[in-house]
C-alpha cells in the first residue's frame, strides 16, 4: 500500500469509492463559497484539528464524507463560525457569521515589562491584559507572538531548555487564567 502523504485521509463517499485527500482541500470543498469570508488561519487549523481527531486519536486513515463534515463542523462552531454539517443538497450554504477576534501581541507584552523585574511583572500584566481583551466579548481571543515573548523574557538568542520551560509556563498560566474567567464560555483562546 502507498503511504499516504501526512495531511491526507481517504475518504469514502456514498458511492463506495476511496479517495485519498488533502484535508484542507476537502474542508475548502465542503465550506463551499463561504470558505473565502473566513480567515484562512482558521480553515486551516480546523482542517489540521479533524486531521488529528482521526488519524491520532481515533488511529483511523478511512473516514466517510459525513463523518468528516460532522467533525468540521464541531470544530468551527468552537472558533464562532455558524455552521452545520446536516444541511439538505436543496438548500443554500448558510453563510458562516464572521468570528469577532480579539488579539493580543505577548511579545509587545514583554516588551513593556523588560525594563522592569521582567517575569514578576509580565505574567500579573498578561492575567490584565485577558481580562481587558474579554470586556471586549470577543468570538476568538488569540495572544501571538508567544515565541519572540518567551525568548525576549529569558533572554535568549536561539531557543533552549530554559525557552521551552518559560513557553510552557506562559500556556499553562494563560489556560488557568482562561478557567476563571466566566465570558470563556462563549470564546475560544488560541496561543500562537
Amino acid at each position: 500500500m502507498i503511504q499516504l502523504k501526512s495531511d491526507c485521509l481517504i475518504f469514502q463517499t456514498n458511492d463506495g469509492d476511496q479517495i485519498p485527500c488533502s484535508v484542507e482541500w476537502v474542508t475548502l470543498e465542503l465550506m463551499g463559497e463561504c470558505a473565502q469570508s473566513v480567515d484562512p488561519e482558521i480553515v486551516q487549523h480546523a482542517s489540521a484539528a479533524v486531521l488529528h481527531y482521526f488519524k491520532h486519536e481515533l488511529g483511523r486513515q478511512f473516514v466517510s464524507v459525513g463523518e468528516f463534515a460532522i467533525a468540521l463542523e464541531k470544530v468551527l462552531r468552537g472558533f464562532g463560525l455558524s455552521v452545520y454539517a446536516d444541511q439538505k443538497p436543496s438548500q443554500p450554504p448558510a453563510k458562516p457569521a464572521l468570528p469577532k477576534v480579539v488579539e493580543s501581541n505577548l511579545n509587545e507584552l514583554a516588551s513593556s515589562a523588560a525594563g522592569q523585574a521582567f517575569e514578576l511583572v509580565f505574567f500579573p500584566q498578561l492575567r490584565q491584559e485577558m481580562k481587558r481583551k474579554l470586556d471586549e466579548s470577543p468570538n476568538v481571543l488569540r495572544f501571538h507572538g508567544l515565541r519572540d515573548c518567551v525568548k525576549q523574557l529569558a533572554g535568549a538568542d536561539r531557543w533552549n531548555r530554559r525557552c521551552q520551560s518559560l513557553d510552557d509556563q506562559i500556556v499553562d498560566f494563560l489556560r488557568c487564567c482562561w478557567e476563571t474567567e466566566p465570558a470563556r464560555r462563549s470564546c475560544a483562546l488560541m496561543v500562537v
